[in-house]
């Protein structure tokens, strides 16, 4: 029996009745424009609330292919350091989106430090939350579900060179998705000058310099190793530029800028 595995958050990240969550859903991914081919992309995971509409903005613009990889950050500490699924399907609101077995097993087979592990995914947001924008727009999708934990930039580059390899091998479009948030609990002031800093290096398609200058500024950027991964592996496919599509700060939603946590959304292509 394929393992299901149930939606951890819907109810607090997101709406857990079906019609309001496509409702939601669907106004965030209301911004117009010219669709984009693209290699991959930086998304942020906070409730809808706070960043909905900057994930939904990224969402709108991409030409989304049927395949995707999400790469996202583990929050919880749970599983191995570098954990897939291979098999099985999540489930959310809007129903079940299958995980893409044979592109899972070829990843794993290019890099072997991918642990099979479902109990790192089980309780992590991170990915979850991207699901439904995918469900609003692709409704027969797979994807390839990977949770990192890895704090060193060498494995998140072997990662990237990985994923570069095997989708260099294939003759269709497969969506490298990054999950990430930006700084966190600081001044509106302060993010927004860290941000940039990190923003600017995804803008330069520099996942050296980017792990650089999280480290070395002190930038609580949690999906900065999916990031790496993903910027590693759209250059090596041949990515030439990224364009940031949406800022935002918690604090456009809360009014708190003492405290808030930055949102970014890139498209890299």
């Amino acid at each position: 029996m394929s393992t299901v595995r149930h939606a951890a958050v819907a109810g607090r990240f997101y709406p857990a009745r079906p019609e309001v969550l496509m409702r939601d859903v669907q106004s965030y991914l209301a911004a117009a424009g010219e669709k984009i081919e693209a290699a991959g992309c930086v998304v942020p995971h906070a409730g809808y609330m706070y960043s909905g509409h900057v994930a939904g903005a990224v969402y709108a613009r991409l030409a989304l292919p049927q395949r995707f990889i999400i790469l996202c950050p583990n929050h919880t500490g749970m599983g191995k350091p570098l954990a897939i699924m291979s098999e099985g399907a999540w489930d959310t609101p809007l129903g079940e989106a299958a995980i893409d077995h044979e592109l899972a097993m070829e990843l794993r087979g290019a890099f072997h430090p991918l642990a099979e592990d479902a109990g790192a995914h089980r309780a992590e947001h991170a990915l979850e939350v991207q699901l439904p924008f995918l469900q609003a727009l692709r409704r027969n999708f797979t994807f390839v579900p990977i949770a990192m934990g890895v704090g060193s930039y060498e494995p998140l580059a072997a990662l990237g060179e990985a994923i570069a390899q095997v989708l260099a091998a294939r003759r269709e479009k497969i969506l490298i998705i990054a999950s990430s948030d930006m700084n966190h609990y600081e001044s509106d002031a302060v993010t927004r000058v860290k941000d940039s800093k990190a923003i600017e290096q995804i803008l330069k398609l520099d996942p050296r310099g980017l792990f650089d200058v999280v480290v070395n500024e002190e930038i609580s950027m949690c999906g900065y190793g999916p990031a790496v991964a993903m910027l590693t592996a759209a250059r090596r496919l041949g990515a030439e530029s990224a364009e940031l599509i949406k800022y935002a700060t918690s604090a456009d939603v809360s009014g708190d800028r003492d405290a808030v946590v930055g949102y970014a959304g890139v498209i890299v292509h």
